[in-house]
């Protein structure tokens, strides 16, 4: 097993990967940019390093950076997280060169599966059906332009490299295709520092659902089943779920086997996800390859009983996987929700700010992977993923009742959040009854925008951070005038926070 591992990531995914080392009895290395000098995956790590400043394409884009933090650090790994160069063939190809370990696919597998056109090319041939469009990257915009004319609109521009909703564009007309290419574009350079773009069909109202793959080096693939992400906004995802209502035994079979066969051809190592769009008759289309862990992988493992990230370490280790999928009986339903700093009432405008303060929910079957603490400032300059709430039951049901009561109790000051959308979303009848599609929230906030509360009663809300405002300038004062009296001052710190008491006392004054 590894000695040591450097996280080339940031936010919750970091301190996800650096919980499952710790976990393991192995040493972890964190990198941050200067914005990142006091993130929770700085204060986690056993060791943490800086590699440049705010920008990712001067910090965590930075291959040459991270192997020179990995060899002066002593690490013998590197895992990639998700984003950022998780998907750059670049970073295992220069982690082999420095006789570190990728934890995840090799390069060449990578370029096989990861690349969305050369996925496509490769599906083909291993006979998964595909949506139709470009076989490879389009590098001329007037050439894609021509051959979304020939297929017919709605079209849909993608980037070559990484995923995550990131340099996609839907195109409806002609007058729309220039400036779509141009923000694509420019969005997947920024993410990926790949600027390609390629072009398939865009399907009307399809279900997005994704088969989780594990493979070892000794010829095992297993697939773990399906998740449900076809609540998304702005190709986004936003709510994952599994199982999927709609996935029948056969379905999952047959997408389970495309999704081996596809691994198997490729040479796939590691953990990854073949995604799939399904129609309304059930037919499946394979989208693309994840070569990576996702950001919904908590809810594989919540119904699973599997922890992929320690599967990860274990199979970039060497070791063989420990267990075939007919062994494992999934159990249950889980659901996840992404919250980010951003502001609903502003056509979710990132919200970065300080935390001013936070409520964490807790209880029976409730999980809260994060990366942020109170008094922490939540950055401008990547992307404003907060947390990751994770509900699980015995039925849907109580999985949709548990999350419900969890985003009651989750209260955050100082910044905005989108959680006031999850109440909304849970509370939605075609939600409810599983009739979603890729563009049903689209639609939705389409229909009635304003219907978003932010967090319960907004008034509300108001005063609680007036309260909250009013308690922390008493106290400060309090401190001031006795700052000439040690005894005072003594005294007054073994009291609880004022701020605390009045945050506890609204949050106690919301729950039903």
């Amino acid at each position: 097993m590894f000695k040591k591992i450097l996280i080339a990531n940031r936010g919750e995914i970091a301190v996800r990967i650096l919980r499952a080392c710790r976990e393991l009895g192995i040493r972890s290395a964190a990198v941050f940019s200067q914005v990142d000098r006091t993130s929770l995956h700085v204060r986690l790590a056993d060791e943490a390093y800086p590699i440049g400043p705010a920008s990712s394409r001067e910090s965590y884009l930075r291959i040459d950076k991270i192997i020179d933090v990995a060899r002066r650090s002593g690490c013998d790994a590197v895992h990639p997280g998700y984003g950022f160069l998780a998907e750059n063939a670049a970073l295992p190809r220069a982690c082999t060169d420095a006789g570190l370990t990728f934890i995840g696919p090799s390069a060449e597998a990578m370029e096989a599966l990861g690349s969305k056109t050369a996925g496509r090319q490769l599906a083909r041939r291993s006979d998964v059906p595909t949506v139709p469009g470009a076989d490879d990257p389009i590098e001329n915009p007037d050439d894609a332009q021509a051959l979304a004319q020939n297929m017919g609109y709605p079209v849909l521009l993608k980037a070559v490299a990484g995923g995550g909703g990131k340099g996609m564009r839907v195109v409806t007309r002609d007058t729309e295709f220039a400036p779509a290419w141009r923000d694509a574009s420019s969005e997947a350079l920024n993410a990926f520092g790949d600027s390609r773009l390629y072009l398939e069909k865009y399907l009307e109202k399809p279900r997005h659902i994704e088969i989780q793959i594990l493979a070892d080096a000794h010829g095992r693939v297993v697939s773990l089943g399906e998740r449900e992400c076809s609540v998304q906004r702005r190709h986004q995802k936003v709510i994952e779920e599994a199982p999927s209502l709609v996935v029948t035994p056969e379905l999952r079979k047959k997408m389970g086997d495309a999704a081996v066969r596809l691994a198997r051809a490729g040479g796939y190592v590691n953990a990854g996800t073949v995604e799939f769009l399904v129609d309304t008759h059930l037919n499946f289309y394979f989208l693309e390859v994840n070569t990576r862990l996702q950001v919904e992988h908590p809810v594989t493992e919540q119904v699973t009983g599997l922890d992929l990230v320690k599967l990860q370490i274990a199979i970039a280790a060497g070791h063989r996987l420990p267990f075939a999928w007919e062994t494992i009986t999934p159990r249950g339903h889980a659901m996840e929700v992404r919250l980010y700093a951003e502001d609903p009432e502003n056509s979710f405008f990132p919200s970065p700010g300080k935390i001013l303060s936070r409520h964490a929910p807790s209880g029976p079957g409730i999980r809260l992977d994060e990366g942020v603490y109170e008094g922490w400032t939540v950055p401008m300059d990547y992307d404003p993923l907060l947390s990751k709430l994770i509900a699980w039951g015995n039925s849907r049901e109580e999985t949709i009742a548990r999350l419900r009561r969890a985003l009651e109790e989750y209260t955050v000051t100082g910044i905005k959040t989108n959680a006031g959308l999850f109440r909304r979303i849970l509370a939605e009848p075609e939600f409810l009854c599983g009739e979603i599609h890729t563009k049903w929230l689209d639609d939705l906030l389409r229909r009635s925008p304003t219907a978003l509360p932010t967090s319960g009663d907004p008034a509300q809300q108001g005063r609680a951070e007036d309260a909250a405002a009013i308690a922390s300038a008493f106290r400060q004062a309090r401190q001031s005038e006795n700052h000439s009296d040690p005894s005072s001052s003594v005294q007054d710190s073994l009291q609880p926070s004022r701020w605390k008491q009045e945050g506890r006392r609204q949050q106690l004054d919301r729950l039903p």
